[in-house]
């Protein structure tokens, strides 16, 4: 439901802003229902804060963008820059009075070039979308949030999401090539290139991958692209332990192996999805080990990576014959979250990233704290680079459980650290981890970030409250 001027609830500061807003909007594209914007309030973070907007904008040209931030400037009104919200760390949450500028109407892809391998995209892109369009030209764009059907680009980009094939082809900001930003005022300001080298000047592109929106609205993107990869194969294997698993991680990279995918769901993760969809992943498996190559010759890889894994213990190796066996395997990771959540009805999703050599570590770590708060915590992880998922099982309903959750989230945080890793690997830090944000930089660097906040948005009105 769209709200017109004259039926929008008004009051003297709404009022004022709406009818700013509309000068250089279309009707459409502001919405002040208040039973509409509380739709944009939040993300998908548990225990985060969010207010109630004043205003939901959905522009859908750069000029329209600058029109809201020239506004919210004059009128000191704060702007919480929004994409698909399928974020987990509450970086999208709304504040009160604010103006949510959710940008998931901007979705062109602008430019794919086989010859430059590059597309340049609006930030509503979806990821899956963007995929598939730049495969037609046998390109391919490696980030891949689990989210990839539904994330966009841009919201990409804010938190600097990585994703499955991380540890093979990297994260979001490794493809961010440049960016066209609207800043605070609403000036627009270009960075970086679309060539394939560039070193002019600060590289404030990077600086805007994983700002979280707090310091400039991302308009346009020019991604790098890569040649599409032979198609993947995929080798299962099961060990009695969480600490042999993690020791055939370290193997597999010390032996100078380059998997496309190297994941690890723990006993309590493969009990989750065996629950929910019934797959038949044996009981007596402590932790299960995928690894994938797309390689011109994966079997053979595979076969490498196998004898590692069977000198590190495992008790069953299982390599992938053709695509669809290969599917089939990935299918139980894939629905590792979702049956986690089905666990207890709600979860608390972390993303500590450790050194691979403290992985061990920091699984057994999770499991001591599981035990000591009462609570099923399952692991699923980006085991090739060291990001792990320790996924947080409650019911939201239970006062006590929710406390305890959320202590040993925090716990599960200091143990990161302690193993010399970070609070976040690609979820952001938003409003769930700001406190845990100056604890991993120290004093100097919390200023120095400020100070960097302070030049690009003096007023403080880009996504207030977030990081820090």
């Amino acid at each position: 439901m769209i709200m017109s001027r004259i039926e929008a609830p008004r009051d003297e500061a709404t009022g004022t802003l709406t009818d700013r807003l509309l000068a250089g909007l279309p009707a459409e594209a502001v919405l002040t229902d208040p039973d509409v914007t509380g739709a944009y309030a939040h993300d998908m973070a548990s225990f985060c804060p969010a207010g109630a907007p004043a205003v939901v904008v959905l522009p859908r040209t750069v000029e329209q963008v600058q029109h809201v931030m020239r506004v919210a400037s004059e009128l000191r009104v704060p702007v919480v820059p929004q994409g698909a919200r399928s974020g987990l760390s509450g970086a999208a949450n709304a504040s009160d009075g604010c103006i949510v500028l959710s940008l998931t109407k901007m979705d062109r892809i602008l430019e794919i070039s086989p010859v430059d391998r590059i597309a340049v995209v609006e930030p509503g892109v979806i990821n899956a979308t963007l995929s598939r369009a730049v495969e037609e030209h046998s390109l391919y764009y490696p980030p891949d949030p689990s989210s990839w059907e539904m994330c966009t680009i841009g919201g990409n980009i804010g938190t600097g999401s990585g994703g499955l094939c991380c540890v093979k082809y990297g994260v979001t900001a490794e493809y961010v090539l440049g960016l066209d930003v609207v800043l605070a005022d609403g000036r627009l300001m270009s960075t970086g290139r679309r060539t394939a080298k560039g070193v002019a000047g600060y590289d404030l592109t990077r600086l805007f991958v994983g700002s979280e929106g707090s310091l400039g609205i991302v308009v346009r993107a020019v991604l790098a692209l890569k040649p599409k990869p032979p198609g993947q194969l995929v080798l299962a294997a099961e060990f009695p332990s969480a600490a042999t698993a993690c020791d055939a991680v370290c193997r597999i990279m010390e032996g100078g192996h380059v998997p496309s995918l190297l994941e690890l769901m723990d006993r309590t993760t493969v009990k989750a999805v065996n629950d929910l969809a019934r797959m038949g992943l044996p009981e007596t498996t402590e932790a299960l080990l995928l690894a994938a190559f797309d390689t011109p010759d994966p079997a053979a890889d595979l076969a490498a990576v196998g004898a590692l894994c069977e000198a590190a213990g495992a008790t069953e190796v299982v390599p992938a014959e053709d695509a669809a066996e290969s599917e089939m395997l990935l299918k139980a990771r894939r629905l590792s979250l979702t049956a986690l959540e089905a666990v207890k009805g709600t979860t608390m999703i972390d993303d500590v990233c450790v050194p691979r050599s403290q992985l061990a570590a920091m699984l057994e770590g999770v499991e001591r704290i599981a035990a000591k708060y009462g609570l099923t915590i399952g692991v699923c992880a980006h085991a090739g680079d060291g990001n792990t998922h320790p996924t947080v099982c409650f019911d939201a309903q239970d006062d006590d459980e929710s406390r305890r959750a959320r202590e040993s989230f925090d716990e599960i945080m200091a143990l990161g650290l302690e193993l010399g890793g970070t609070i976040t690997g690609e979820h952001g830090v938003g409003v769930l981890k700001k406190e845990w944000l100056a604890r991993e930089i120290g004093p100097v660097g919390l200023e120095m970030q400020r100070s960097v906040k302070q030049a690009f948005d003096p007023l403080g009105i880009l996504n207030p409250g977030k990081l820090f």
